[in-house]
Formats: C-alpha cells, structure tokens, sequence
C-alpha cells in the first residue's frame, strides 16, 4: 500500500477535531473547513506544514515512531485509531494475500459451536465473514445456510439484506460500527482482495456506507450491547463477547448472551424453545 490510505485518515481526523479540543485559541481568522488546519496540526505535532502536507498527499511514506506519537497525540487519536495509524505506516511489505486456511473452522471449535444450544454463536474472520454458525444463531439472527457462501458476510447483510437489517433496534448505530470494523480490518490486510471487493460493492450500492467508510473512523474488538428485534420474540437485548482463536489467528467466536433473570432471556429463552418445535408453530 502506498501513503494513500495514510494521508486520507490523516486529513479525516484533522478535518474532524475541533481546534478548542486540540486547545488551540480562537484567532479570529474564519475557517474555510472545519477541524484544523495543516499549519496548526505541524504546530501541535512539532513538524514542519510541508511534512504534513506531504504526509497528506502520500508523498512521504517512512514515518518515524516518534512522527507517530506526535500527530496521533495532536489529533487527539483513541487508542483503536491510534493503532489503525501505526498500521498504515507500517513499511514492512504487505503483499501476501490471506492464506486460505485462515478461513477454515477446526472440528473441534465446530463441535463446541453444537455443545452451546442456549447461546447464540458464530466464528467470524477479520473481513466479518461468517464461517461457522450454530441453531441459536440462526433463530436469532437469519440462516446463514440458506444463503450463499459470497453474502455470508454480517456487514454486507446489515446493509444489504432487508430481512438481516430489520433486526436492529437501532441500525444507524451498528451499522456505522460495522464500517468502523471493517475500516480497522482494511489498514492490517490491505492486500486482502475479497476485503477490496466487499468494500467496492458496499461503495457502489448503499449511500451510507459510502459516506460512514469516508469518515475513516474505526474501532477495534470490544465488548458490546445490542438490541434485537425479532418477529416472534420481539425485543433481546444480549451481551456480545469475542474470543480470539489463537489457534486460528484471524478468527473470533463471537457469542450472544442475556443478562440473567431478565425479559431478554425469557425472550431468547422462547425464540429458542419455538425454532425447536417446527411442528408445533
């Protein structure tokens, strides 16, 4: 990757700082843009405005650690963001695409998917690809069965999928998370050309993502909230825990559960007694 993808996060987080955060004073001069200017982010990051200009432009790819340090403290960067620009300045060659077993799920891990019959639970790779799924999964979510292995992606179906879509209580909200994710994923394996084309299609058919992936927010694993809305059950809300596969890097096993005692799980509870019971729907 060349200085591309650098310089386009760098303008996004300088356009996106507002300069009293970066406590700058009020100079009275109007501001063309919002955020903050290039001679004022050279000024907090102790460079010179032709090096950020250059940085900007993809010009100047080498950047030193302490480079680094200063403008993700300059720019007042969150960890997640922090790491995204440490990875696209990394000068060590990225050109080995994803070995294919990456995406291959172990018998074992599969049987211990089967052995959760109350939980909810996937194994997703990097890009979100869904390589593993078990019953609770599909009765909350969709039938990752049914479809083809190319739309077995959570992010192309938050977007594209109608019936996937409608299972957010607020789908703004994830959705943009989704962009985050998959924005993270894109800085450490920007050779990956499945990730290139998912991103190309998402680009191509829906407005919001194409706006949300220009943003160049991101955000690494973390754990999560969220609200379901499911024709039988209606409203669960669960807790969404990510494990690392370490005998698999790459991959995560992602696990949905409800607070004890809750409507959630009387609600999950039920959603799963019915996906059960097919005869006696």
């Amino acid at each position: 990757m060349d200085g591309t993808e650098l310089g386009e996060f760098l303008r996004a987080r300088r356009a996106a700082l507002d300069p009293r955060r970066a406590g700058l004073p009020d100079d009275g001069r109007p501001r063309r843009v919002p955020g903050l200017r290039r001679e004022e982010l050279a000024q907090l990051a102790h460079v010179s405005t032709d090096y950020v200009v250059r940085l900007e432009q993809g010009r100047t790819r080498r950047v030193s650690r302490t480079i680094l340090d200063a403008l993700a403290d300059a720019l007042r960067l969150a960890a997640d963001e922090r790491a995204y620009l440490f990875t696209l300045a990394d000068v060590a060659p990225r050109t080995q695409a994803r070995p294919p077993a990456a995406d291959q799920v172990a018998g074992p891990l599969r049987r211990l998917l089967d052995g959760m019959p109350d939980i909810p639970a996937l194994v997703l790779n990097g890009r979100q690809d869904v390589l593993a799924w078990n019953r609770a999964a599909v009765a909350l979510l969709i039938d990752f069965g049914a479809l083809p292995p190319a739309e077995r992606n959570l992010i192309r179906l938050t977007f594209l999928d109608p019936e996937y879509r409608s299972r957010y209580a607020d789908w703004p909200r994830a959705a943009r998370a989704c962009v985050e994710v998959l924005r993270m994923e894109a800085g450490r394996d920007p050779a990956d050309p499945v990730l290139a084309a998912l991103v190309g299609e998402l680009v191509l058919k829906d407005a919001e993502f194409r706006s949300w992936w220009s943003s160049h927010q991101v955000r690494g694993p973390r754990e999560l909230t969220k609200t379901y809305v499911h024709p039988v059950a209606g409203a669960v809300t669960l807790d969404v825990q990510q494990f690392s596969v370490e005998t698999h890097p790459g991959q995560r096993l992602v696990a949905y559960t409800a607070e004890p005692g809750s409507d959630s799980e009387a609600a999950l509870r039920f959603l799963l007694q019915w996906a059960a019971e097919p005869a006696g729907r």
